[in-house]
């Protein structure tokens, strides 16, 4: 009998720690299981209508993060129009050279402290990442950054989850690595209901998307407080 109830407790205890952790999982990214989650997937460069693989694979690892918690899945592209409502949007990729439109709207809308510097081979500052003044260079290859940031927007009752990298690569990378640390960045974030970030990825040619970081939290300055 005290054997029983040793281990009924034990499995008690371990499935409320899993509990714990995917409601934490399911705070951080803003979704509620059997909820549908929207996803807006930019334009390849100078190819409308058409996504890059990498974006392609963003999504995916956004589906893999609803499905594990029970939640579906609806795509649109990103001249998408509207409130997202009641579903969680991950609005994935930059907009620089109208390639996620969406995306520039949410930041014009809702992060006035955030610059995203156009394409200009002859500038020093082509595709910079400038929050509250600070920026964040582009080392195509070499070191990218992604702003990731979340929000709800007054007339939507679920969060927008913009994910805004200087290349698809910088894009995947911040999915990535969020799926697997997402309980680290929590941690060291304010609040999960809004927040603003920078994902750095480094050496790119060797590792592609695999190594990435959280270069700092720029909530303040991103939402002009």
């Amino acid at each position: 009998m005290t054997s029983l109830l040793g281990g009924g407790f034990v499995w008690l205890w371990e499935r409320a720690k899993r509990a714990r952790a995917v409601n934490k999982r399911a705070a951080f990214f803003g979704v509620r299981p059997g909820q549908t989650c929207l996803i807006v997937l930019g334009n390849k460069h100078n190819s409308p209508g058409v996504a890059h693989y990498r974006d392609i694979r963003a999504a995916m690892e956004l589906a893999l993060i609803a499905g594990e918690l029970g939640c579906h899945v609806s795509v649109e592209s990103g001249d998408f129009r509207g409130g997202n409502g009641d579903r969680t949007e991950f609005c994935v990729g930059g907009p620089i050279g109208g390639a996620n439109i969406r995306t520039g709207g949410h930041l014009a809308a809702h992060l006035p402290g955030v610059v995203i510097h156009p394409y200009d081979g002859t500038h020093p500052d082509s595709v910079a990442i400038e929050v509250g003044g600070e920026k964040f260079q582009f080392d195509r290859g070499n070191q990218e950054y992604t702003l990731v940031a979340k929000f709800t927007p007054v007339e939507s009752v679920c969060p927008v989850f913009v994910v805004a990298g200087q290349t698809s690569v910088a894009n995947l990378a911040a999915i990535h690595f969020l799926r697997r640390e997402y309980a680290q960045v929590a941690r060291q974030l304010s609040s999960v209901e809004r927040f603003c970030v920078l994902i750095k990825v480094s050496d790119i040619r060797t590792y592609e998307f695999h190594r990435a970081g959280l270069e700092r939290e720029v909530t303040a300055a991103a939402f002009g407080e």
